[in-house]
């Protein structure tokens, strides 16, 4: 057939851009146009130009396998392409190509593995994904297809067609690239008179009369297929009866045929593949006598027949037998063909299409068939087959709970809330609300955050009575919330409650979650590290459950490692994890963990790292949307916005962080923004404005706390520094105390450190230089047992501004501050030793040399010069 220069050009255009980087290009137009020949052309071209093709052609059919597509385009694909993956994922390709069916499998870990199959085969050469007819594609493919898009780094190529009609329009608006640029569309339009006689003169043989062509471009308006069927009647002498519509030709055309035909062509449209065997045991028709009949419609071009295949020669003829069959007929097929075909979902869909309303057989196995679905890591395909059960008669609360259940794991979390908010409606309380209440929880956690959660778990614990193990998760995922909404007693309540009914359960898998989550608490609680709980937690961890990463104990242990200071271990620790959700493909936990490892690296100061880190987050969070997994990102890029010294992009990443997280109702997360606000005042000596942003942490610590760990209490260090520098030492002696108490205490490096530090400012602000200097030398000792160097810069910085004092030489120690900032990237601190190591290498002057008053005191932080003056004026 003829291809236009202008799809010729984008074709090419397309593939040169794919042989180096992910691309896309749609080919959209009406039924009929051309679109598959172009895709064909494409396919041709990417193979002479040494693409690896994998191609899956969508069929309009009633019932179709989920994750059918997504087979077609791994059909071709060597086996040990995926032999070595890890085990879900392995496991994962090899459920959708039904080679094993006992393993349950978790539908992101299809995504990921498909992702990770497409990415080894850019290993030796670029990669073609080819979907023709992508707006009937099944949504579990979708889904798949979508994931990696998103994800492609290599020289990969996507090339899909799609049908522009008023029922498929955003068909394909789940189609994203890591580039937005980089998918392309174009429209293939009607071909002019010419063209379209030599496309209707190749495809008959024989050449059609000028006067006739005219007519047929008339009526066809370019359309090749449509001409091509309009040529057809032609030849059949029906030149003045021609149909005005696509549809009527289709019609037409098919009436021709033998009636016995009609009833093998039904049969064969009724399916997604349909094969010689089951259409001749659908259709009751014997072996010779229906290659007889599938041969007359070969004859007529309504179909082709590809070894036991049989495929319909376009969409639109399909699409008429099907539609012009009478409604009874085609439930009759489909009776036909629940009766003969064993697997589950597909017998499910047939008796569903069979029937207008549903008979306890087609309700049950309906259910089966979702939960089947959704055991092979298809909950898309699930939430249909429950659609269909609800849409024939089956509509029940429990029903919806499970639809809602497979919308959410199918990546919609919107409807699932919809859909459980108006099941728990009609929901009278007990048991069955309670799970409606906690999935209910589980969806607003994700994608809102942790008030909601908190309030529906509360009211669930309170008004239902909730199955003991539900209980118990109910009662760590509320010590989760509440511990995250900035209430750490309630939490430790919840968290203490579990544990006792895990216990008494006898649910290992559930007493380790409880256990993780109360070992946590005791940590943050300032309690320090309950090792029988935690270890008793890691060796009941199930780790081939589906249980949120963010409950699991090996993650808690990890965290706890780098709140204590073992900030490298931890970060190790955090990786293995972060490698598990990236196989698993659990983007939700992935956001969690790259939150913690971007908080870990800045306290490292591996602002590269953190940097990074922070940018996939925020990648992730754009893909996932929804504003609780971007406050996360926000949070971090406040962090380095601040220790990246631009005040203007500081204050606003500090805005934004903070905006996020009040609309979020995450107390710890709004904490770090607030901190991250001092921090900036702070380092900007803005000591008022530095105390007036972290007055509400201040205000919640009392001052015989033990709560001064790393996690909860960085905003210490920065508020005694405003304090001393501002004249209220004896305002900042309670923090010091507490931060030098649980330092000791707790056997803590951190606190210790920053302890001695902030004990020498108070120090120093009372006149005592010489304890000062003492305490600032004990805080570096405790440095070099922290991996922070950033931290230990910041002493070191104090410590050569109290020896300056002291007339010591500090030159050697301001350098090495300096040096630290510098290599780390922080430029207010690196300005701020400068100007200090500037001071402390000025000449002194001739006795009796005036000396400007101004510089002077610029020399000098507020509480220095206010010391200068009781020194000068003892009296």
């Amino acid at each position: 057939m003829v291809s236009r220069p202008t799809e010729e050009e984008a074709l090419s255009e397309f593939l040169d851009f794919a042989s180096s980087t992910p691309s896309a290009l749609l080919v959209e137009g009406e039924a009929g146009i051309g679109k598959t020949t172009v895709w064909l052309a494409g396919l041709e071209q990417a193979r002479d130009r040494g693409f690896r093709v994998l191609s899956a052609r969508v069929a309009d059919a009633q019932s179709v396998l989920a994750y059918a597509s997504l087979a077609d385009l791994l059909n071709d694909v060597d086996p040990d392409a995926w032999a070595d993956l890890p085990d879900p994922q392995r496991i994962a390709v090899d459920r959708v190509l039904l080679r094993e069916q006992d393993a349950v499998t978790n539908p992101r870990a299809v995504a990921a593995a498909f992702l990770s199959v497409v990415d080894r085969l850019t290993d030796h050469g670029p990669v073609l994904l080819a979907v023709d007819d992508l707006q009937w594609i099944d949504p579990s493919s979708a889904h798949v297809i979508a994931f990696a898009a998103r994800r492609l780094s290599g020289p990969v190529g996507l090339l899909g067609t799609v049908r522009t009609e008023p029922d498929t329009g955003g068909a394909t608006s789940w189609l994203q690239l890591p580039r937005p640029d980089a998918l392309h569309r174009i429209t293939v339009r009607p071909l002019p008179s010419r063209a379209l006689h030599t496309v209707v003169r190749d495809e008959l043989g024989r050449p059609i009369p000028r006067s006739a062509m005219a007519r047929i471009h008339q009526i066809s308006a370019g359309n090749p297929f449509y001409a091509i069927e309009l040529a057809r009647a032609l030849g059949k002498g029906t030149d003045e009866i021609l149909p005005d519509t696509l549809a009527e030709l289709v019609s037409a055309r098919l009436g021709s045929l033998d009636p016995a035909v009609h009833d093998v062509l039904l049969a064969t449209a009724c399916l997604a593949t349909p094969t010689v065997e089951l259409v001749g045991e659908a259709s009751a028709t014997d072996h010779d006598r229906l290659i007889e009949l599938l041969e007359a419609a070969e004859r007529n071009g309504i179909v082709s027949i590809e070894g036991n295949r049989i495929r319909f020669t376009h969409p639109l003829l399909a699409g008429g037998v099907y539609f012009n069959a009478s409604p009874m007929r085609r439930r009759l097929m489909h009776r036909r063909f629940a009766d003969i075909i064993d697997e589950l979902e597909l017998r499910a869909r047939h008796l569903a299409l069979a029937s207008t309303t549903g008979d306890p057989e087609t309700l049950e196995a309906l259910d089966d068939a979702a939960a089947s679905a959704q055991a092979r890591g298809a909950p898309s395909a699930a939430a249909e087959l429950l659609e269909l059960a609800i849409a024939r008669g089956g509509d029940t609360p429990e029903r919806r709970v499970r639809l809602a259940g497979h919308s959410f794991d199918g990546g919609d979390p919107g409807r699932a809330r919809a859909l459980l908010e108006r099941a728990i409606a009609r929901m009278q309380p007990g048991p069955r609300r309670a799970e409606a209440l906690h999935s209910l929880a589980i969806v607003r956690f994700i994608g809102d955050g942790y008030l909601e959660t908190a309030q529906l778990l509360q009211r669930a614990l309170t008004e239902d009575e909730p199955e003991p193990a539900l209980r118990v998760r109910m009662l760590t995922t509320l010590a989760h919330a509440l511990f995250n909404t900035g209430e750490p007693d309630a939490a430790w309540r919840c968290a203490g409650q579990a544990v006792t009914h895990a216990e008494r359960l006898g649910a290992p898998g559930l007493l380790a979650q409880a256990l993780g989550i109360r070992a946590m608490l005791s940590f943050v609680r300032g309690d320090g590290i309950d090792e029988p709980s935690l270890r008793r937690a890691l060796q009941l961890e199930d780790h081939e459950s589906f249980t949120p990463t963010v409950l699991k104990p090996s993650v808690k242990h990890a965290l706890i490692l780098g709140w204590k200071g073992e900030l490298d271990t931890s970060y190790r620790q955090m990786q293995a994890i972060q490698r598990r959700c990236i196989e698993k493909g659990e983007e939700g936990d992935l956001m969690f963990i790259d939150f913690q490892v971007g908080l870990n690296r800045i306290w490292r100061a591996d602002f590269a790292e953190a940097a990074r880190v922070t940018d996939d987050a925020t990648e992730l969070a754009r893909q996932l949307g929804g504003d609780f997994p971007a406050m996360r990102s926000l949070v971090l890029k406040a962090w380095l916005a601040v220790y990246g010294g631009q005040e203007d992009d500081a204050r606003a990443a500090v805005a934004d962080a903070i905006d996020a997280s009040k609309r979020s109702g995450t107390g710890w997360h709004e904490a770090w923004s607030l901190t991250a606000l001092g921090f900036l005042e702070a380092s900007l000596g803005n000591y008022d404005a530095a105390l007036n942003a972290l007055e509400p942490l201040l205000s919640r610590f009392g001052a015989s706390a033990n709560h001064t760990e790393i996690f909860s209490a960085s905003f210490l260090p920065d508020a005694v520094e405003a304090l001393t520098e501002l004249g209220r030492a004896d305002e900042a002696e309670p923090l010091v105390n507490a931060l030098e108490r649980n330092g000791r205490r707790l056997e803590r490096s951190w606190m210790l450190a920053v302890g001695a530090r902030c004990r020498a400012m108070v120090l120093a602000a009372r006149g005592d230089v010489e304890g000062a200097v003492k305490n600032a030398q004990r805080a570096l000792a405790e440095h070099d047992r922290l991996p922070m160097p950033f931290e230990r810069a910041r002493t070191q910085l104090l410590l050569g501004q109290l020896m300056r004092r002291e007339r010591s030489e500090a030159t050697a120690m301001l350098r090495d501050a300096l040096s630290v900032f510098e290599e780390l990237g922080a430029p207010r601190w690196a300005d701020r030793a400068r100007a200090e190591l500037a001071g402390a290498n000025a000449r002194p002057r001739a006795r009796g040399q005036a000396q400007p008053r101004a510089r002077a005191r610029d020399r000098h932080t507020p509480a220095e010069q206010r010391v200068a003056e009781l020194e000068r004026h003892p009296d």
